[in-house]
Parts: structure tokens; C-alpha cells; sequence
């Protein structure tokens, strides 16, 4: 069977911001607090790989400022939670009206405009992106599943009274889970501009919430999370394919990756809670 080099390779790129956001989002969701800023996150990441990108030309660190970026928001996000007592939710839907605005004014400030900043793009680090990509796949499942921080972090969901009463503060592994999704959205908006040379307001576009849907549909698993963004990608690459051959409206075939998550998202719940019957 003949495999369709672009389409592979559009499935492909669309994927990498959505699974890196989906696969930092893990830690905290496995640690009972689930961070919903991932689309900001990769917003304001996005930003700042491509400015350090425009007025140094490294990509390397313009992924590095991506990465410190979107950990020290996360470090906000944290505290704000942790030692504020804010809301979980509320205060990460502060933080994704917070990227979006912060780099409309970073952009007007830096750029002189509120549009679109162009600069060269950085296409030849693709490959590696799949690479890493794939190493933090393999570190990922390894922390969780074999290492005592994962299996504490794990605990803190159902078990929280019980690492307290072994002097272990689940805090601890909850702020540090938030952070790690921080990191892993920091990678994932880099790409999004690096790769595409120029950063568009509201460039993320709705990756972080789809992230988030991708965490559940994987089951909260470092591979589940692949194949669930790859199908994900595909999906959305199809629908990209698909609006010069189908004789429907565009909006309808635009919508066809969202309605193929959501359809099967219903269908795991139904087959989780079939499972727990039995």
C-alpha cells in the first residue's frame, strides 16, 4: 500500500504540539489536579520561541525560552492554587485570558503590531521534535510506572490521606506535576511557530483544550496519548484533504476530527463503566 508522504507528514505536524501538551497535562491530571492553562501555555510558548527565534536566529534557545516561559507561568498557575487557595479551574481559565492578552501587548510592544510576526522558519528541526518526541514517550512511562514519584504521584488522586500519614506532602508531587506540564507544553509551542516561521494571535487554537480531551481518550497513559493524538491528527489532516472532494459545507468537514473525538470519547466512557459492572 502506497503511503501518502504529505499527508503523513501533515497528520504528523499537527499532532506534535497537541501530544506534547497532552502528555504534560498527564501528570497533573494523574495527580488529581487536573491543569486546564494548557492553551495558554502553548500560546505564550509560542510567542516567545518565536521572538528570542527573530532577534537571535538559535533555535535552540528560543526553545529553551519557550520551555522557561511556559514553566514559570505554570510556577503561577501553581501558586496561585497552592499557597493563594485560588480555584483549580478559575485560575486556569485566568491564565489562558492572560497569554492571549499578554501577547497581543508583547507583540505591539516588541513588533509594533497586534497581526502576525513573520520570521524564518525553522523547518530542518522537525525531525528532531519526533525524536524528543518520542524520548520523553519512553521517560515518561518510566516515571510514572517505575519510579517512586510516579508511584506517589499516582496516589495523590484517591490516597492523599494516606502519603500524609507517611510524611510524604502530596503538594509536593501535585506542584511538581503542574510544573512538568508546563515544560512539555513549552516544547509543544515552539513548534507551533518555529516550524511555521511567524506567530498568529491565537496560533494555538484550541490544541490545549483538544489536549486535554486527548489525556481522558488515552487513558491517561504516555502511549494511549500517542495514538490518541495521532488519530486525533489524522483525522484533522483528512479534513484538510477532504474539503476540495466532498460536496458538503466546509464547516462540516472542519468539524469532522472534533466529532470523531467526541463520539469516541462517549464510546470509552460507555465501555469503562460496562467494564466496572462486570
Amino acid at each position: 500500500m502506497e503511503i501518502n508522504i504529505p499527508f503523513f507528514k501533515s497528520s504528523i505536524t499537527i499532532m506534535i504540539p497537541i501530544y506534547f501538551a497532552a502528555m504534560g497535562g498527564m501528570f497533573p491530571a494523574l495527580a488529581g489536579k487536573l491543569n486546564i492553562a494548557l492553551e495558554g501555555l502553548l500560546l505564550i510558548s509560542a510567542f516567545s520561541s518565536l521572538a528570542v527565534f527573530y532577534f537571535s536566529g538559535s533555535a535552540a534557545a528560543a526553545v529553551l525560552s519557550a520551555v522557561i516561559t511556559s514553566t514559570a507561568l505554570a510556577a503561577l498557575h501553581a501558586f496561585a492554587v497552592f499557597k493563594l487557595r485560588a480555584n483549580l479551574f478559575i485560575s486556569g481559565l485566568a491564565l489562558n485570558l492572560f497569554s492571549s492578552g499578554l501577547c497581543i501587548v508583547l507583540s505591539d510592544k516588541i513588533f509594533n503590531t497586534k497581526g502576525v510576526v513573520y520570521t524564518k522558519s525553522a523547518q530542518d528541526i522537525f525531525l528532531l521534535y519526533v525524536i524528543f518526541g518520542i524520548f520523553l514517550l519512553i521517560v515518561s512511562w518510566i516515571a510514572v510506572y517505575k519510579t517512586p514519584f510516579g508511584y506517589r504521584l499516582r496516589a495523590c488522586e484517591k490516597n492523599a490521606d494516606t502519603l500524609v500519614n507517611l510524611g510524604i506532602k502530596p503538594q509536593f508531587y501535585q506542584t511538581t506535576a503542574i510544573l512538568i506540564s508546563g515544560f512539555f507544553c513549552g516544547i509543544g509551542g515552539s513548534f507551533l511557530s518555529l516550524t511555521l516561521g511567524a506567530f498568529v494571535p491565537g496560533m494555538s487554537a484550541g490544541k490545549g483544550w483538544i489536549s486535554l480531551a486527548i489525556i481522558f481518550l488515552g487513558g491517561r497513559r504516555p502511549a494511549g496519548i500517542l495514538a490518541a493524538a495521532f488519530v486525533f491528527a489524522v483525522a484533522e489532516s483528512y479534513s484538510n484533504y477532504a474539503q476540495g472532494f466532498w460536496s458538503i459545507p466546509v464547516d462540516f468537514i472542519l468539524a469532522f476530527p472534533y466529532i470523531c473525538t467526541l463520539l469516541t470519547l462517549i464510546a470509552v466512557s460507555i465501555f469503562s463503566k460496562k467494564s466496572n459492572w462486570v
